[in-house]
């Protein structure tokens, strides 16, 4: 074929794939803009998940009548002038494209006016093209309103989800602006009713308060830095969550950029480094963590939706944060021990906060939990101590031979043997593996088991989480679980499938659609396999957790009857094998 230049419209709409992914992108280019424009109260307004509405209004310093019309164009901007700029990028916008590539997949009309000015300017945009404008009164700052996206694009259109899943999107992206500007009011008002509001009082604990709830943040605690000379200046400011306060996902941890919300592989392990031996194995901390460095130390013009940055200096950064998570950590445990060392030994609140706080001392002494640390490594799931030339490898048949059970180690790993050697059986992937199987098996056959609630149970969750559950109610229901919408986000919970045995079953549930919306995206898996893997997460037997002999040897029988025994459902090895042979080089027999 002949090379030929794209239409406009054609070159315009593939440009907006790039920044405009779904509902919530639009959303977070048109609040970029707004605080760009040092607006104070911004107010979202959506209607179908964004796809039928979205409003975005701002008390901002609106747009010159005289420039209105460059808005639109592709790569205007007021925010950069030459190459240089982009070494010291200080606002959250910078490009020029974001109202560009709305215009290009909806129809958007915009309603502006600068304070200086008596009266305001209404523009109205088709397929990236004005088709009317004209003069209109109006209150100082911009209204930018988004209708109809995706008509004009129906491949993109159909990869949409169902309207309350994209409204969790939208007040995830609205809430976490909030957390980054404290100070700025923000409104989201979703289908007519309030979703979320922040009071701009610039006080993070209270955004937090109104994001997460009072019995979130009152597990968390204020970031202390330690006193840092060196130069260029890098603070580490924001709310961590106590060891207590853990999810199923990484969903939880939020990290901001002078104020710029990013995705950071790096700065999430650093977190999770800190936390390193406070939080139960397969667990992630609840964090909020805002970076305030000089630009000139940060790129970020990474990514096409700037998401990403690039440190001039990562190691520093990874550093400094991993050890201010890991020093307030370490300080409200040793706070805890004082505040409590006065008292009888060893009373009950003493062992409460000894298991919430341990002491650094005891984290890195105490020989039983440094054994079961190296037992637990997600890294290595060899023996301690134990380094043949050849690596261990999963059993090699679909079906297990016939084992014999020997014991447990750890409190996590049953050792057996079998006609070839020695196993090592993790006991929660293998649980969960049995459970998985069982449990698709009764599905299938529409035959799970449910376990009636004493009384129902109340749930109120956020927009998020609400809307995974309405999306897959109905094959929540098919693997046991009752629940009822009640208003908004909130639903009763009236059952629960029956291996679901957990103590807490509030937490059990919100777990398993966080693990549901972790893959929450048209190319997933079948979201009954999802749904399923998810439960028995929840429900199998977890590392730490002391088996009897009956118990391990039921689990060991019920694993060889699997179809496939090797792995759990999430792909992590079930069991490793140590051949006769490796055991006798080892011992040099050989």
């Amino acid at each position: 074929m002949p090379i030929r230049l794209l239409p406009p419209e054609v070159a315009g709409q593939i440009a907006a794939g790039e920044v405009v992914e779904r509902p919530a992108s639009v959303v977070k280019e048109l609040i970029e803009n707004s605080i760009d424009a040092a607006a104070t109260d911004i107010r979202v307004e959506i209607s179908e998940g964004g796809q039928r509405l979205i409003r975005v209004a701002d008390n901002g310093c609106g747009i010159p009548a005289e420039e209105v019309t460059m808005a639109f164009a592709r790569h205007a901007t007021s925010k950069l002038t030459c190459v240089a700029d982009l070494e010291r990028i200080t606002t959250l916008g910078f490009r020029g494209e974001a109202l560009a590539s709305i215009a290009a997949v909806s129809q958007v009309t915009l309603l502006t006016r600068p304070a200086s000015q008596a009266a305001g300017q209404f523009l109205r945009v088709e397929t990236g093209q004005i088709v009317r404008q004209e003069s209109r009164a109006c209150p100082a700052g911009t209204i930018v309103t988004v209708e109809h996206l995706f008509r004009n694009v129906p491949a993109r259109l159909k990869f949409l989800r169902q309207p309350q899943t994209e409204t969790g999107h939208i007040y995830r992206v609205v809430t976490h602006y909030a957390m980054a500007f404290p100070h700025l009011r923000f409104s989201l008002i979703a289908d007519g009713r309030l979703a979320f509001q922040s009071a701009g009082n610039g006080q993070l604990r209270d955004v937090l308060l109104a994001v997460y709830g009072l019995d979130t943040v009152e597990q968390m605690i204020e970031l202390r830095q330690e006193e840092d000379a060196s130069s260029p200046p890098l603070s580490v400011l924001g709310f961590i969550g106590s060891p207590s306060l853990h999810r199923a996902t990484r969903d939880s941890l939020a990290f901001f950029v002078n104020r710029r919300w990013v995705q950071d592989r790096s700065l999430s392990h650093a977190v999770a480094e800190a936390y390193h031996t406070f939080l139960p194995t397969g667990r992630h901390p609840v964090a909020i963590v805002l970076l305030e460095m000089d630009a000139a130390e940060v790129d970020v013009n990474v990514h096409p939706t700037k998401r990403e940055v690039k440190f001039r200096n990562p190691q520093r950064v990874f550093a400094t944060v991993q050890r201010t998570v890991r020093h307030t950590l370490i300080n409200r445990a040793r706070e805890s021990v004082t505040a409590f060392s006065s008292r009888t030994w060893p009373s009950p609140e003493w062992q409460r906060h000894r298991t919430l706080f341990p002491s650094e001392e005891g984290l890195f002494t105490t020989h039983r939990l440094a054994a079961l640390e190296l037992y637990r490594a997600d890294k290595d799931d060899r023996a301690p101590g134990f380094h043949p030339d050849q690596e261990p490898q999963p059993v090699g048949p679909i079906r297990l031979p016939l084992l014999r059970v020997v014991g447990q180690v750890g409190g996590t790993y049953i050792v057996a043997e079998g006609p070839q050697g020695m196993y090592l059986i993790d006991q929660h992937a293998a649980h969960e593996r049995v459970l998985y199987e069982q449990m698709l098996a009764d599905y299938r056959r529409q035959e799970v088991a449910s376990q009636t609630l004493l009384e129902p149970l109340l749930l109120d969750l956020d927009p998020l989480l609400a809307g995974v559950l309405t999306e897959h109610l109905t094959t929540l229901h098919g693997a046991g679980f009752l629940i009822e919408p009640f208003g908004g986000t909130s639903f009763l919970l009236r059952a629960v499938p029956s291996i679901l045995a957990v103590p807490d079953v509030r937490a059990a549930l919100l777990d398993i659609l966080e693990l549901m919306h972790q893959n929450d995206h048209p190319l997933a898996d079948q979201v009954e396999n999802r749904l399923m893997a998810a439960v028995c997460k929840r429900a199998a037997v977890k590392a730490g957790q002391t088996l009897s002999y009956e118990e391990m040897e039921q689990l060991v029988r019920r694993l060889e009857q699997c179809e496939s025994p090797r792995t759990c459902p999430h792909g992590r090895p079930t069991i490793l094998h140590f051949s006769v042979e490796q055991l006798e080089k080892e011992f040099g027999r050989r």
